[in-house]
């Protein structure tokens, strides 16, 4: 243990210690000694941890570096050691609860034996970037986890803006509840985000793998609303796709952002079309650029549901600017 702060602990003996002021004492007792006390050690993290992943998510937006700077993780990720990983590799256990480790781009086990994770943040961030939440919007998130990219989207839509978050594990719930409680604007519900009765919506994030785009979420989406969320059936490496609600008419805008892969959005999976998406995913997925409601599939279908298909014919508006990201996957 060092006994002068800034200084080499080999530089002072330990009886140097029963010399300084009971405070001084007290913080070189800390585990995270030196660099100050744990929560500016967690400010420091975030920090830059903010600034990294926005950089690697090509994000230039001061506002969602500042929320990521802002939210603390240590409440959503729960008391330490935990088990990280990068997207499709084994969770490696870390030696002790120093935050350091939770401020890294990686996966967060929230229940590795289920899969269960706070998603990749440069991933996020990116998907963020594409759907450009702005202050005073509505927001739904579909999957909230623990919350703690409802606590991020929160600060993004600001004191006037509102976000309805669904979490349909209890336990998961449970805890999005507890973490956030002290956001107003945060409304978390604890059932299926696939319901009639959905507000009105400028942005709908999910954060759960599905076959199809909802119909609910399509028609809770208010004109010039973006609907963010992952083709990915469970098991399959799909798409963040983002569409886009017009003010009229069945061609919607529609993109991939990048590959990703999430747990199963219960309800809206499908094995055939799982296999169907596979397919798909590898004859290319960058073409994709609207959503059709209404007609028949004609060649420029890239894929097709029921009552909907993606198309690699434009939309008559046109579809969001952002590129896709070739190095983002979500797993």
């Amino acid at each position: 243990m060092a006994c002068a702060i800034g200084s080499s602990p080999r530089r002072h003996k330990a009886r140097d210690c029963a010399k300084l002021p009971i405070i001084a004492r007290v913080v070189l007792s800390s585990p995270w000694f030196p660099g100050g006390d744990m929560e500016d050690r967690s400010a420091k993290y975030r920090a830059f941890f903010a600034q990294l992943i926005c950089a690697a998510a090509k994000s230039a937006d001061p506002r969602l570096e500042e929320a990521f700077r802002t939210v603390r993780r240590e409440p959503f990720v729960g008391p330490g050691p935990w088990s990280i990983c990068l997207g499709g590799h084994p969770y490696v256990v870390t030696p002790d609860d120093d935050p350091a480790f939770i401020y890294q781009n990686a996966l967060l086990a929230l229940d590795p034996a289920r899969g269960l994770n706070i998603g990749m943040p440069s991933a996020h961030a990116y998907w963020l970037t594409g759907c450009a939440v702005r202050e005073g919007e509505t927001v739904i998130q579909i999957g909230a986890g623990s919350g703690y990219y409802t606590a991020i989207l929160a600060h993004l839509v600001g004191p006037g803006g509102r976000v309805h978050a669904y979490e349909i594990d209890e336990r998961l719930a449970a805890l999005a509840r507890d973490n956030l409680k002290d956001i107003a604007r945060v409304d978390l519900r604890d059932r299926s985000g696939i319901a009639s009765d959905l507000p009105a919506a400028d942005v709908i994030y999910v954060c759960a793998g599905a076959a199809q785009p909802a119909t609910q979420w399509l028609e809770a989406l208010r004109p010039g609303g973006r609907l963010v969320f992952p083709l990915a059936p469970e098991g399959t490496l799909g798409g963040m796709l983002m569409i886009t609600r017009p003010d009229d008419g069945a061609i919607w805008p529609a993109k991939f952002l990048s590959r990703a892969q999430f747990i199963g959005c219960a309800g809206l999976q499908d094995e055939d079309a799982a296999r169907r998406l596979a397919d798909a995913f590898a004859k290319g997925w960058e073409g994709v650029q609207s959503l059709q409601r209404e007609g028949a599939p004609d060649e420029t279908c890239w894929f097709a549901g029921e009552g909907w298909w993606l198309s690699t014919a434009l939309a008559p508006i046109p579809v969001a600017s952002v590129q896709p990201h070739a190095d983002i996957t979500q797993a």
